[in-house]
């Protein structure tokens, strides 16, 4: 299917024209039968030779309407302009063929209407010399009168050609489907109707409604042109039966293939027309079928920065347009640079965002998106429009799916690097930099990205132990004071290995809790729990002891044969078992690990 629309001052025969080429009436509403003109949007289509069908949108003409007509011509990627003999071009046909340029619009049919009524040469070669200096270039032109039927032949030809030339669509994209009308069916619920552009919808696909929370409708049905369909690729128009939360859907609403669209309030964009300078600030931001408020910061010669009032769904290299609804004329065309921007928090950051979106070109550059933002995650950087691909950038997930710039990857590990070495130097008794603590000091969204960075390899080298990062294999340095109570502590377990110190004496010595961590880091005491510290390796010596015993042993003769406390004792054992040194049996036994049930060396 192709789908054009229509576009042109009122009253030069638009209708009249989509009634003879398709013999159905594009007018659904009485009161525009009975004035004759168009109000809102209507529908009607066609057959080409080829037995293609051709669908017109056609959309209102009046300078009160240009609204309506906005939200039809949207989505359309053809237009067939059209223009009367007898009236010439009209300031009807000025903004529209404005908003055509805006657009962006390529390809288009001109239809010198009611040449029955006056001789069509003048305003033919008028209207292609306006249109030649658009978008849209040179386009045919046809001299036509749905009256009398002449050139309709022709005009039939024409749009033959016009929608062979049509690109063709990307039927695999993600969905935005621009809503232009909403209505309730008995029995079926809410239904609603747009032009699909891209993309493919189905019966049973779930879709996310723009800017409603995400929540998600699912297809319950669909026609296009009136004909049940189970799936409808683009162009199309289609009508959809949706099932869900449907409150508040309308004309500008979008539904969206789920997890696949940035909604944003905010925008940098590319200006086309007016100089920035001379646009009001507060205008109306036409998208797809949505106008909404926009307010208008210049940052540029040509650049601005948009804040809408309500969201919308936009990629890098859309076009829309703005619109001063008071002087009922579009103040500018837009392309869509950034949809995420970043915020102005210091002074001198708008000129230097002005310098960066001159640069900027609208056409989606996933390298070009990663090197200014230095992470991004694969999905982000393709719901913004810029796909990664093995054409578009080679680059590897660095995390999960986060993607990094390699320059500032790369200086993100030396500031990891750096602030692990400060982080040892300001808290010598505990060296190990939290990896919490070094993803709030470097600002990453995601812890996954701090391990990457400690697995890269690069000097200097940097080594996790126990959730703390340290560089190298460097254990604590320890303070002279606590190295002198480590050495007290040695001496007075050189003879009674398994005797800790009191609690009193271990205050005594200046042995904090933080303190003997850091000598337990640093390898010089065994920690085997709060207040009790051992010799290093005294707890596989305590094994070896224990496994002299007959098996299975209880706390007291464990306690007797390492003579030591009970409250060195439990600790102790609990320890063993952690460490696979000893097995429980039951309540009050134990058994030293490789002796059997029976107590006995298995064979």
């Amino acid at each position: 299917m192709y789908v054009i629309a229509t576009a042109g001052h009122v009253d030069h025969g638009k209708s009249a024209l989509v009634r003879a080429l398709t013999g159905m009436e594009p007018d659904r509403w009485a009161e525009e039968r009975r004035r004759g003109m168009t109000i809102d949007l209507g529908f009607a289509w066609t057959r080409s030779a080829d037995g293609d069908r051709i669908a017109f949108v056609d959309v209102p003409g009046h300078e009160r309407l240009v609204g309506n007509m906005l939200a039809g011509v949207g989505p359309v990627p053809a237009v067939l302009l059209v223009v009367a003999a007898d009236q010439g071009w009209q300031p009807q046909s000025e903004e529209h063929l404005s908003v055509l340029h805006a657009l962006g619009v390529r390809h288009g049919v001109l239809a010198v209407s009611r040449s029955d009524l006056a001789d069509p040469a003048a305003v033919r070669g008028d209207a292609l010399a306006r249109i030649a200096a658009t978008s849209l270039g040179d386009v045919e032109a046809v001299p036509v009168s749905a009256v009398t039927g002449r050139g309709m032949a022709e005009l039939r030809s024409a749009l033959d050609r016009l929608t062979a030339s049509l690109p063709a669509p990307d039927t695999e994209a993600d969905v935005r489907f621009w809503i232009d009308r909403a209505f309730t069916v008995r029995g079926r619920g809410t239904v609603v109707t747009g032009t699909l552009g891209a993309g493919t919808l189905r019966v049973g696909d779930r879709l996310s409604v723009a800017g409603a929370g995400g929540h998600q409708v699912r297809v319950r049905g669909m026609q296009s042109l009136k004909e049940d369909r189970t799936e409808a690729g683009a162009v199309a128009r289609v009508a959809v039966n949706l099932h869900g939360d449907t409150g508040g859907l309308g004309r500008g609403s979008a539904l969206l293939t789920p997890e696949r669209w940035l909604t944003t309030d905010v925008a940098d964009v590319r200006l086309h027309g007016d100089p920035e300078a001379e646009l009001p600030r507060r205008l109306t931001f036409h998208f797809g079928s949505a106008a909404v408020e926009a307010g208008v910061r210049p940052i540029g010669d040509d650049t601005a920065r948009l804040s809408l009032a309500a969201e919308l769904p936009l990629r890098i290299g859309d076009r829309g347009l703005l619109r001063d609804p008071g002087l009922r004329r579009v103040a500018a065309g837009i392309t869509v640079l950034d949809v995420r921007p970043p915020r102005f928090t210091r002074r001198g950051a708008a000129r230097a965002r002005a310098t960066e979106l001159a640069a900027m070109t609208g056409t989606p550059d996933p390298a070009d998106e990663l090197r200014r933002r230095g992470l991004l995650r694969r999905g982000e950087l393709a719901a913004m429009g810029a796909p990664v691909t093995a054409r578009t950038m080679a680059a590897e997930p660095v995390a999960g799916d986060w993607l990094a710039d390699p320059g500032h990857w790369a200086r993100l590990r030396r500031r990891l690097a750096a602030a692990v070495q400060d982080h040892a130097r300001r808290n010598p008794l505990e060296p190990g930099m939290p990896a919490e603590a070094a993803r709030r000091a470097l600002g990453l969204p995601d812890r996954l990205l701090v391990d990457a960075l400690v697995a890269a390899r690069a000097e200097p080298a940097l080594r996790r132990r126990g959730g703390r990062l340290h560089i190298g294999a460097a254990r604590a340095e320890l303070p002279e004071a606590v190295r002198r109570a480590v050495d007290a502590v040695h001496a007075e377990l050189a003879e009674r290995p398994y005797r800790s110190p009191e609690a009193k004496r271990l205050a005594e010595l200046g042995l904090t809790q933080k303190a003997m961590a850091a000598a337990a880091a640093a390898g010089v005491l065994l920690k085997v729990a709060d207040g009790i510290v051992l010799l290093p390796g005294a707890d596989a010596r305590a094994a070896r002891l224990l496994a002299g015993l007959e098996q299975p042993f209880t706390l007291s003769q464990a306690r007797i044969a390492l003579d030591t406390t009970r409250r060195v004792a439990v600790p102790l054992l609990e320890h063993l078992d952690r460490k696979g040194h000893t097995v429980r049996v039951d309540e009050t036994r134990r058994r030293c690990a490789g002796t059997g049930a029976d107590g006995q060396e298995p064979r």
